[in-house]
């Protein structure tokens, strides 16, 4: 995991840059096609939606996949998401959207929906304004605030505040970083560490042994 006291941009900037790879590196059925509909598709779509932008069910519910793609898989929530009902998904990220960059009111907009929590929610504004607001990932969770089981709104906000003051120390030498490039940037080094410890684990000359499950949590 990559140490968040680390202050040498390029260091991050490394780490960024494996972002895509380790994408791919993980294997998972349609995961790259969903990122790329979420970093780069989904924003510009939400911002052709002016003066008053919102995310419609069907994009949430792909939004929804690409989460539990990158995380851990729960279809519960993904059945949640696919049938809300399209006015109501339409209102609430409108408002969430406009209280930005007020995150934690943006963040309460989108909850009530059913199977929307501050992660998911999270995962929203991060597509329309990753500079405010990052995906509440358990990975970038842990190296942040060492603890990825609290995926409460309070928790949210504490790791949202710490990604924005790194991006800011991080930005001061002429590179510019946002929140989310931070949240990418944790993500990334914890994949890759991951992964090159699942291939030692499965090394016959390590006893062939595989690596344990991580504990299952609620839903987010």
């Amino acid at each position: 995991m990559m140490e968040f006291s680390i202050s040498d941009p390029t260091l991050w900037r490394e780490a960024l840059s494996t972002y895509s790879s380790q994408i791919e590196a993980l294997g998972k059925p349609n995961l790259v096609s969903l990122d790329d509909f979420y970093r780069n598709e989904l924003p510009l779509i939400l911002h052709k939606r002016n003066p008053s932008p919102y995310i419609t069910t069907s994009e949430l519910s792909k939004l929804m996949q690409w989460k539990l793609t990158r995380g851990k898989w729960r279809p519960r929530l993904l059945d949640f998401v696919s049938s809300l009902d399209e006015s109501l998904v339409k209102l609430a990220s409108q408002k969430a959207f406009q209280c930005l960059p007020d995150i934690s009111k943006a963040v309460s907009e989108l909850t009530p929906l059913k199977g929307v929590g501050p992660a998911t929610a999270s995962a929203v504004l991060a597509a329309y304004a990753p500079d405010v607001a990052p995906f509440m990932s358990d990975e970038a969770m842990e190296a942040a605030l060492g603890n990825s089981k609290d995926y409460s709104l309070k928790q949210y906000l504490l790791f949202a505040n710490k990604l924005e003051q790194k991006a800011k120390e991080l930005s001061l030498e002429g590179e510019i970083f946002t929140p989310s490039d931070v949240e990418r940037a944790l993500w990334s080094r914890a994949i890759g560490e991951k992964l090159k410890g699942s291939k030692s684990q499965l090394d016959p000359n390590n006893g062939g042994k595989t690596g344990t499950k991580r504990k299952r949590k609620t839903s987010k």
